[in-house]
């Protein structure tokens, strides 16, 4: 079935200073208007750090990178879609290797310096020909243009409707530092670190365990905070190359506070954009709970309320189901009193103190129909406890894109 593309939703981002991208079809996808090759080029060494999958089963590249992060001195990450190389035994690991050596010789590169990601359809072997070359034919486009940036991140899409880019930038003393972020993702969305796949690029001085840190932090803050059908990816990855082009010492105190906050926005808004974009969504959902024990345990009861099959439909349906939610609410394992339980959706007071309220339902599903973002509310207590979460509603189009995907 053919996949429907939808405009950027977000402005498209300048590339960090000593950065390029380049993003081509190479031909491992049978659609030749989507691309599937992309490279990601530092002009000089970087700081990298990743976070990856933490399902059991997980791809070659996860292992490849895996054992290389965090660390110093790479400059490239080379991305193919439309094929996860996961459950590929010796050979996916050969073939990752391969990727990463036929991008560093492609960009005057050692192969220690290259980390590699994959996605796509799983269990099946690269067409290493027709890989290498295609890496090889967008070594020779690479460029710092937004262009090349659009054509990078769409080098990483498979069921993706969009490219999903966004960037910032702040003032470090006399230094301008810039974040750009770039994440694919639409389906397989249930991740217990980050999502399908994120590059995050900064020309900011960073030391190794500061930039694993933040970006592990980030991580938990937001792509641990989305899930589209609760379905942990055997690739999941995020990586952060920080290749200090800025100038100056690593960053500290103040200003590595300011650029954690800014890393940590710019993955909430990528998160986000992966909710919007679930397969055949029609609706985002935006979960917060409050009042919780802890934050572990209101990330446990917003996934739960996110993974329902029962709430999905009903705020596809736009149908204020109020005992939809509590109940997802109520088996999450997670203990709270539920006579202190209280439940807004899209700011009308639907149940309270264990107990539904009168409300104007006509008003409240109209609230659901009439706009993209569906805002439910929990509180389940006093504690101390919160979470913002996002998901997306689940369509006939879900079914008819998964049912078809693979034949």
């Amino acid at each position: 079935m053919p996949i429907a593309e939808t405009p950027l939703q977000l402005p498209v981002p300048d590339l960090p200073a000593g950065f390029r991208a380049a993003g081509i079809h190479a031909g491992l996808k049978r659609n030749p208007t989507r691309e599937d090759v992309a490279l990601f080029v530092s002009d000089r060494p970087a700081t990298a750090a990743g976070v990856y999958t933490t399902n059991l089963v997980y791809a070659a590249p996860v292992a490849y990178d895996r054992e290389r992060t965090p660390g110093e001195g790479f400059r490239v990450i080379v991305v193919n879609s439309g094929n996860a190389n996961a459950c590929t035994g010796p050979r996916g690991l050969a073939d990752a290797e391969a990727m990463a050596a036929a991008a560093a010789h492609s960009v005057g590169a050692a192969a220690s310096e290259v980390l590699v990601l994959s996605t796509g359809i799983i269990g099946e072997f690269l067409p290493m020909p027709t890989l290498l070359a295609g890496i090889g034919q967008a070594a020779e486009l690479l460029s710092d243009d937004q262009r090349s940036l659009v054509l990078a991140a769409r080098g990483m899409m498979t069921t993706d409707t969009r490219p999903k880019l966004c960037g910032s930038t702040f003032i470090a003393g006399d230094r301008s530092i810039s974040i750009t972020g770039v994440a694919k993702g639409a389906a397989m969305v249930g991740p217990r670190m980050a999502t399908m796949l994120g590059i995050v690029l900064t020309d900011a001085p960073l030391a190794v365990d500061d930039g694993q840190r933040l970006l592990r932090q980030a991580c938990e803050e937001t792509f641990n905070c989305v899930s589209v059908d609760g379905h942990t990816s055997t690739n999941d990855t995020v990586l952060l190359l920080a290749n200090a082009a800025a100038g100056g010492s690593c960053l500290e105190g103040h200003d590595l506070d300011e650029f954690g906050r800014l890393l940590t926005e710019t993955c909430r808004t990528l998160a986000r954009e992966i909710a919007d974009d679930g397969e055949g969504a029609t609706h985002v959902i935006r979960i917060d709970v409050t009042g919780a024990a802890s934050r572990d345990a209101a990330r446990q009861i917003a996934r739960t309320v996110a993974d329902s099959p029962l709430v999905k439909t009903a705020i596809s349906g736009a149908d204020p189901n109020w005992g939809r939610i509590v109940s997802a609410a109520g088996y999450a394992g997670v203990s709270f009193a539920a006579d202190q339980l209280t439940l807004h959706v899209n700011g009308t007071l639907l149940f309270t103190a264990g107990a539904p309220v009168a409300f104007d339902a006509v008003a409240v599903s109209q609230s659901i129909r009439d706009n993209r973002e569906t805002e439910i509310r929990l509180e389940v207590g006093d504690g101390p406890g919160t979470i913002r979460f996002y998901s997306s509603d689940l369509t006939a189009e879900y079914v008819h894109l998964n049912a078809d995907y693979h034949t």
